[in-house]
This record gives structure tokens, C-alpha cells and sequence, in this order.
């Protein structure tokens, strides 16, 4: 299914622009204030210049030159205000925007996570709305204030001369013109080379994750050449983007030079005639390059420009993005261990092989049930479904009694912990990595305690500034460790269903027995589903599943099926213990 059509890009600034009416129309007012002022200054020339020619008196002359220094020195002023309350109402809206941008991400289905790697998610979300937020922080309201001012000359020029403000007009109606057809032409390179950043970004990403395999392997030259490529490939976007977007400034320029040209040639001709006095002349020639002035700041910025105008439709786009699991309705889960259920269920991500095929099972609700089979035979499958990270393509999976669809993706999640080999320690204080920023309520009691609980408690008192010491990612914890942390992070949830997969494989004897003590405190009251290779923690389930080749083929209780000669599971206990005789 196609995303629709994403909306206009001023549509999409307007929404996000509409909360700061009032700080924008205050703006705007001071700007055109701000903008008002310099057209005194060419008129002040102009009057010093004939009072000059006059033979008037140095009093007089120095009047109209504080006069000239006043209105310059306070229309720039004003100008530093605009640009420091612009910049604060660009970043608070460009802010906002991210924050929606990443919330919408996240809440996008992992098949669209898998086709997206996070270094292009980076520059969607922080790099192309910055060259927003820059645009929209300086251009955005110097076009309106030029606009004034543009206006502004039209009129004082036209009171002097119609003529020259005919000749006025033209220039600037031509030279906008020039930009705003160069800017079409080149807004489409300006998104395809931000197309091109965000896959360099991604490249990189993957390439820093898979490092120690990269280096392992012998595969650095691979992967400098990949840069290489990606780097030739912007640099040859950027160049076609360039030579449209400065090509215009060129032909602008060129524009601006005729315009005050011809403005001069009739102002002179008109004074000679006895029609203009020197100081107009002057005046209309100041004027004629004052409009010039306000397009070539935006035309500096045009290159921002057309690169806002390409984030802002990528962020468009990214909005319109809509997720594979459309949330659901319900959120009236019954308190404690809800029972699971899996009727008839058939998946397979999406390539047409099925992973699960026709499992049906139920699962009571606070009992623990471990899951067992080869490698690709879905079992870490089934957590996924029970969490509903994606949807089955056959059948049903339900929790208390309620199809998982019917339930709000929040309300689901919130009675579900899971606990995978690869965990996630994040470059924060302690007590962040535990409540996950807070989410995850608890005092400092409750998170000590809970660290205390999963067999943490002698690393914690060897921490210097204990919740509030900051931890560099897992480098300063064991795999053990950092797994045991996400216990501690589980308990501190208090889920009503526990998935654990795998989630031993890493573990040391020592940490093995210290997390298996967790494990007993974890299950209590609370329905679990344990996905293992080591059959050792399954001593506490109840009941086993085997899964071969993606059919169950085996359910039980789990002392009946450990005691049946025939049973998978006693086969699969007796091939696991005499691997371990071998390897004593």
C-alpha cells in the first residue's frame, strides 16, 4: 500500500507555524518597522547633498547627518532584535517538528525500520529539518521585511521620479523572476542530494556497527571504497545542484547591474534637463541599488533555501509514512497475568516462506512456558507476534483473552516485557538506563532495589556517584551485566507477561546462576515465555513448546515431557547433556 500523497510544503510549515501567531505577528510588526527606517537614509543623502550645493549652514548639514547616523544605527539595531527572537521562534518550531518527525518514526512498523537504516532516519529527522530550522531562522522573515522594503522604495521613488520607479520595478520584477525559475529548476537536485547524504550517513552507520567484523576480516579497503562511491556520488549531485542554484545568482546579478544602470543614465539626463536636483539623483540611484540589496540576501540564502524546501517535503513525506499495524481500540487488559493464546497461526515476514506454520496453542494465564527448537525454527517469532511487532498473515494471537489487534499498541506493550541477548545500555546515568528517561516509574529506593534484586548490587556500590553516575554505552558493563541491568529495567516495569529470549545465551556460570535467582524473582505472578538454547533455564517452567521447522510439534508439562523416552524434549535433554559431557 502506497502512503498518501504528502502535503505541500508551505501547508506543512503553516501547521507548524500556526501555535506562534502571536510571536509572529509581533515580529512582523517590529520588522516593518525595522525595514521602514533605511528608506530615510537615501532621502537624508540626497537633502544633505543639495543643502550642500546650497551654501547652507554647517548646522544645518550636521542635523541632517545625526539625523542619518540615528535612523541607521537604530534600524540596525531593530534588525538584531528580529534576528534574535527569529531564531528562537525557528528553533522552537523546528524543535517541535523533530520531536513529531521521531515519534512518528518510531511508531512505524519494523519492516519500514528494516528497508531504513538509522543513519538515514538521522538525516531525515535532525539534518534536514536543521536546514529548516537555518532558513526559516533569518530568510523566512527578511523576505517579508524586503518585501516592505521593496514596496517601501517603490513609492518614495515614484513621489521623485516615475520613471525611475518604473525602471525600479522592472529590475526587481525580472531578477525575482531569474531566482524563482532557477529555484525550480534546482529544488529537485537540492533533494536528491540530500537523498545521497542520508544514504552516506547510513553507509557509515552500518559500517561503524560491523566494525570489529570489518577489521576481523580484512575488510577495510571494501569499506573505504564504499565511502569512496558514496562520497563521488555527492559530490556529483552537489555540483548539479550548484551550478542551477548559483547560476541563478549569476543571471540575477546581472539583472541588478542593468537595473541601476539605467536608473543613473535617466536621472542624470533628467538633472541636466533641470528636472532632478543632484541630491535626487544620488537619492534614486541609492534606491534603485537598495532593492537590490534585500534580493541578493535572499538569494545568498537560496541554496538554504531550496535545501529547506527539500527537507521540509522529506519530512513530508516521512509524515504520510503509515504503519503496516494500525493501532487498536481497546486498552481495558484485566489486572495481573493475562493468558495467551495462539489460534491457527501462520507467518512469515512477508517472503512468502513461512516461519510459523498453523501454531495453535494456549498458554494459562501466570504460567511459564519455555520454548525450544533449532535455529530458524520461530521461536523468537512467537515473542515478536505476542508483542506485536508484526501481524500475523493467518490466524490469531490473543493476550487475556483479546486479540492483540483489537488492543492500543501502548496498552499492549505496557503489559509486556521483553529481555533479548542484545541489550541496549545507554550512554546516561544510571538511574536514566533504568526508568529509560524516566519512563519507567520509580524512586531511587525502588531502582536501588531493584538492582539489589537481579544480583547488581556489588557493582552499584562500587559506583563513585551511584543512580547518578553516567555510563558509556556497555563498555563499562559485561554482556552479564548489561543483561542483568535489563532485568532490573523489567522489574522496575512490572509487566503482566515476560519474554525472555535468549536472553542467557551470553552469560558466564557465575552471571548464569545470578541472573537464574533473577529469573525466579521475575516469574513470579506473571506469565512468561522462555526462548533458550541452554535447557538449563528451563528447570522452572512449566510447560515446554517445541518448535521444527516452524510447526509445533510438541506441547506440555514440562516434568511429563522430561520423564517420556519419546517425547522431543527428553531427546533434545539427552543430546544436550551428553554435549556437555564432552566438553568436561
Amino acid at each position: 500500500m502506497h502512503p498518501p500523497d504528502p502535503p505541500a510544503d508551505s501547508r506543512l510549515l503553516i501547521q507548524y507555524l500556526r501555535p506562534e501567531r502571536r510571536p509572529l505577528t509581533a515580529l512582523l510588526g517590529l520588522l516593518v518597522v525595522a525595514m521602514i527606517l533605511p528608506l530615510a537614509g537615501p532621502l537624508l543623502i540626497g537633502a544633505f547633498v543639495d543643502a550642500a550645493l546650497d551654501g547652507e549652514s554647517a548646522s544645518q548639514l550636521a542635523a541632517l547627518g545625526g539625523l542619518f547616523l540615528l535612523t541607521t544605527l537604530t534600524g540596525d539595531a531593530l534588525q538584531l532584535v528580529v534576528t534574535w527572537f527569529s531564531v528562537r521562534l525557528a528553533w522552537r518550531v523546528g524543535n517541535r517538528l523533530r520531536v513529531d518527525l521521531c515519534r512518528h518514526a518510531l511508531g512505524l512498523d519494523l519492516d519500514w525500520h528494516g528497508d531504513h537504516s538509522a543513519g538515514q532516519l538521522i538525516e531525515r529527522i535532525d539534518g534536514d529539518i536543521d536546514a529548516v530550522t537555518r532558513f526559516a531562522s533569518t530568510a523566512v522573515l527578511q523576505l517579508a521585511g524586503n518585501t516592505i522594503l521593496v514596496a517601501g522604495v517603490l513609492v518614495i521613488s515614484a513621489v521623485i521620479d516615475w520613471r525611475a520607479s518604473i525602471l525600479i520595478a522592472i529590475t526587481v520584477a525580472v531578477a525575482v523572476a531569474v531566482l524563482v525559475r532557477m529555484r525550480r529548476v534546482a529544488v529537485p537536485f537540492y533533494d536528491e542530494e540530500r537523498e545521497v547524504q542520508s544514504h552516506l550517513y547510513g553507509d557509515l552507520e552500518e559500517r561503524l556497527g560491523g566494525l570489529e567484523d570489518i577489521r576481523a576480516n580484512g575488510a577495510g579497503p571494501w569499506a573505504v571504497q564504499k565511502l569512496h562511491e558514496h562520497s563521488a556520488a555527492w559530490w556529483r549531485t552537489a555540483r548539479r545542484a550548484a551550478a542551477r542554484g548559483d547560476g541563478g545568482l549569476t543571471l540575477a546579478g546581472g539583472v541588478f547591474a542593468a537595473g541601476s544602470v539605467a536608473v543613473l543614465g535617466l536621472s542624470t539626463w533628467q538633472c541636466r534637463q533641470g528636472e532632478l536636483s543632484v541630491g535626487s539623483v544620488l537619492a534614486l540611484l541609492r534606491f534603485s541599488q537598495m532593492v537590490s540589496d534585500p534580493l541578493w540576501r535572499v538569494a545568498e540564502q537560496l541554496a538554504e533555501a531550496q535545501k529547506a524546501i527539500a527537507g521540509t517535503r522529506r519530512a513530508a513525506r516521512l509524515l504520510a509514512e503509515e504503519s503496516a499495524l494500525p493501532d487498536g481500540h481497546r486498552d481495558d487488559l484485566p489486572a495481573g497475568p493475562p493468558s495467551i493464546e495462539f489460534d491457527g497461526v501462520s507467518f512469515g515476514y512477508g517472503t512468502g516462506t513461512d516461519v510459523l506454520r498453523d501454531v495453535s496453542f494456549e498458554l494459562h494465564a501466570g504460567t511459564a512456558l519455555g520454548v525450544v527448537g533449532r535455529t530458524g525454527s520461530g521461536k523468537t517469532t512467537i515473542g515478536r507476534l505476542v508483542a506485536r511487532l508484526w501481524d500475523t498473515e493467518s490466524g490469531t494471537v490473543s493476550v487475556g483473552g483479546t486479540d492483540v489487534r483489537d488492543l492500543t499498541l501502548e496498552g499492549l506493550r505496557r503489559r509486556i516485557g521483553i529481555v533479548t541477548q542484545e541489550v541496549e545500555v545507554f550512554r546516561a546515568s544510571v538511574r536514566d538506563n533504568l526508568t529509560v528517561f524516566g519512563t519507567l516509574a520509580g524512586d531511587d529506593a525502588a531502582v536501588i532495589g531493584a538492582l539489589r534484586t537481579v544480583g547488581l548490587g556489588d557493582w552499584f556500590d562500587s559506583l563513585d556517584g551511584g543512580l547518578d553516575q553516567h555510563l558509556e554505552g556497555d563498555t563499562e558493563l559485561s554482556a552479564g551485566e548489561g543483561q542483568l541491568l535489563a532485568f532490573a529495567r523489567l522489574l522496575l516495569a512490572d509487566p503482566g507477561v515476560v519474554i525472555l529470549d535468549e536472553a542467557s545465551s551470553r552469560l558466564d556460570p557465575d552471571t548464569e546462576a545470578r541472573l537464574i535467582a533473577a529469573t525466579d524473582r521475575l516469574l513470579a505472578g506473571r506469565t512468561a515465555i522462555i526462548i533458550a538454547h541452554r535447557l538449563s533455564t528451563l528447570d522452572r517452567v512449566d510447560e515446554i513448546l517445541v518448535l521444527d521447522h516452524g510447526r509445533l510439534v510438541e506441547h506440555g508439562d514440562r516434568a511429563r515431557l522430561a520423564a517420556e523416552p519419546t517425547s522431543r524434549f527428553h531427546h533434545l535433554l539427552a543430546t544436550s547433556r551428553a554435549a556437555q559431557e564432552v566438553v568436561r
